[in-house]
């Protein structure tokens, strides 16, 4: 089915003649003669006088959700909802230094954020690194390796996550 455009005359079996005035994704807004301003469904009853094409770019909401959350991963520091294990939920972190001040404590799941947005702004750098128009392969190379060894250096933190696949890796021993 084609959408109507603003403008197009249509007569309703209950409103008698009009003239759609405005168009939603789901609705018509029609002035009709002796009805008034009306709002009817796109898919209703009625008869085409005449037609004019849509200038109305129809979309659905899920449309725009879709394409908000894929911008939102491609320019966001957060990728995604990442997990903390069962065990440490709920729990608190205590620094405890070696003189006599104070301990330091933070809710665990205060330092687990903390620990994933580092994570998630490495992966930004590297992809930053690697669609990088201004460094040569070589450099982009060694970038990389300096990226896998902070990864590495934050293999300690991978006790925290729930799920494997969120764990930080460097490089493999052989």
């Amino acid at each position: 089915m084609k959408l109507l455009g603003i403008g197009s005359r249509i007569e309703h079996p209950e409103y008698g003649k009009g003239v759609v005035t405005n168009v939603s994704s789901q609705y018509y807004w029609v002035t009709f003669m002796d009805a008034g301003l009306e709002t009817i469904d796109i898919d209703a009853d009625f008869e085409v006088i005449e037609a004019i094409e849509s200038e109305v770019d129809s979309v659905s909401f899920f449309d725009v959700e879709s394409s908000l959350v894929k911008i939102l991963e491609k320019w966001s520091d957060t990728h995604e909802k990442v997990a903390i294990s069962d065990k440490w939920r709920g729990g608190k972190l205590i620094l405890e230094p070696g003189d006599a001040m104070a301990n330091k404590e933070m809710p665990i799941d205060t330092f687990f954020h903390k620990i994933v947005m580092v994570r998630d702004r490495i992966r930004v750098m590297e992809q930053k690194i690697n669609s990088s128009k201004n460094l040569d392969d070589q450099e982009k190379v060694d970038l990389q390796q300096y990226i896998t060894r902070i990864y590495g250096s934050l293999t300690s933190f991978n006790v925290l996550f729930k799920n494997k696949s969120d764990h930080f890796v460097g490089t493999k021993s052989k």
